[in-house]
């Protein structure tokens, strides 16, 4: 494997792990504080909730970049790829994934958390689409893609999924509470 094969592999690992970790962390919190806001809890339930989901977020997103980073590594070295040649970088992409998940999460805290709090699912919501177009244009441009695919990609899946979070906490929200 030549070094320009490698370092492409390298930069394509932290890459993933860091868009993979800040989508979530935007859309996963965002989905918490949504969810709860639209239930109708008060505010500082809804962002002890968020705070909540942050830092399990962050913990889960690095563990599991680490397991399934380490699980293609080993395989690389079961399969005959010498040490210094794999493509699979466990810690790297654990640290790039906690990260990226946390930094991803602090827009739709601060948004819900805001002054706002008549407009705070609006406010929410608007800030996910803008930190997503935002990852989107962010990892076309260190990819080298289309950046308008790239955001159109990012904003559309996750306004799907916390459109659903909105909802359900609409919909059951009258019943629980």
């Amino acid at each position: 494997m030549d070094s320009h094969t490698r370092e492409l592999e390298k930069k394509l690992n932290w890459l993933r792990a860091a868009v993979l970790g800040a989508n979530d962390g935007i859309v996963s919190t965002a989905g918490v504080v949504i969810g709860m806001a639209s239930a109708g809890a008060s505010a500082s339930n809804t962002l002890l909730a968020g705070v909540a989901a942050v830092a399990a977020g962050a913990v889960s997103m690095g563990g599991g970049e680490y397991a399934s980073v380490s699980a293609q590594r080993d395989t690389e070295l079961a399969n005959g790829r010498l040490a210094k040649n794999t493509s699979a970088h466990p810690w790297q992409a654990a640290w790039s994934s906690f990260f990226a998940f946390s930094a991803g999460a602090v827009l739709p805290i601060f948004a819900v958390a805001g002054p706002w709090q008549d407009f705070r699912i609006q406010v929410t919501s608007l800030s996910v689409v803008i930190a997503l177009s935002l990852t989107g244009w962010w990892a076309a441009y260190v990819g080298g893609s289309s950046v308008l695919k790239g955001i159109l990609r990012n904003v559309g899946v996750s306004v799907l999924t916390v459109s659903l979070a909105w909802g359900i906490g609409r919909l059951l929200g009258v019943a629980v509470l």
